[in-house]
């Protein structure tokens, strides 16, 4: 594994020749039901990161640990960031690993909120355009489940502190698994701002718990490595087309 934190400057010196892919694991400290540590979305992407590098021949960053939380924020344990202090600092993160010759980055995310996504990709989007050889993905572990996990995730819309991700702390990090919880989704109202998010949100459980088991988990995660390898293939030979892509095609197949 390439696990930035682990080595000398000696061996990023020597590798860095070679090795131009890196993977920067997004998170939160964020409640994840009364069952699930704070830390479950970024033990997800670091997991999931490191799986990644032992298939890929890439650089695993230490993780950004605050994210945006929105839906969560008025249950106890979250600490959020607002959104241009996280895109501020990515685009630092990112600045500083093309200085050191990286070109290529997937930024990979254990919370899948919409306003936390949407800042990563703008930071990511405005890192492109100033930075002339970069390339980029940008994704949630959400995303990559959508496909990878069809046929062993049986809740439907099961997201946070739910199925899939019980599923894969009992397979990470049983030791941190407090028991389970029931089942329960979000009830907020279409469009409406709400301050007391809890009234909508008692538990902050989104999917049900009670399905989950460490054997899926492992499922889970297997199958989540194997589409995030994919996904680095395909930007490691991504070229950008030249002319107006007239002819329809996806450069990326």
């Amino acid at each position: 594994m390439h696990v930035l934190e682990d080595i000398t400057m000696v061996r990023f010196e020597t590798e860095r020749q070679s090795v131009r892919t890196i993977i920067i694991p997004c998170g939160s400290l964020e409640e994840h039901g009364p069952h699930l540590p704070l830390g479950t979305d970024t033990f997800h992407a670091v997991a999931l990161a490191r799986e990644a590098s032992r298939k890929a021949s890439v650089w695993v960053a230490p993780p950004l640990w605050y994210g945006v939380c929105r839906s969560s924020s008025e249950h106890p344990g979250t600490v959020g960031i607002r959104s241009r202090t996280l895109h501020r600092l990515l685009k630092d993160v990112i600045r500083g690993f093309y200085a050191q010759g990286i070109r290529r980055f997937v930024v990979l995310s254990g919370h899948a909120g919409g306003t936390h996504m949407a800042t990563l990709l703008d930071a990511a989007e405005e890192s492109m355009a100033e930075l002339p050889e970069s390339a980029f993905a940008v994704l949630s572990v959400l995303d990559l489940g959508k496909e990878a996990w069809r046929g062993v995730q049986a809740t439907p819309g099961d997201s946070h502190a739910g199925e899939v991700e019980t599923s894969l702390m009992l397979h990470l990090h049983p030791d941190r698994v407090q028991g389970s919880a029931p089942e329960e989704y979000p009830s907020f109202p279409p469009h409406l701002l709400v301050r007391n998010k809890r009234a909508f949100w008692a538990h902050g459980v989104w999917g049900n718990p009670a399905l989950a088991s460490a054997e899926k988990g492992r499922t889970l995660m297997e199958r989540s490595t194997d589409a995030l390898v994919e996904l680095i293939r395909r930007l490691e030979a991504w070229r950008e087309p030249s002319g107006n892509g007239a002819d329809g095609g996806d450069p990326l197949v």
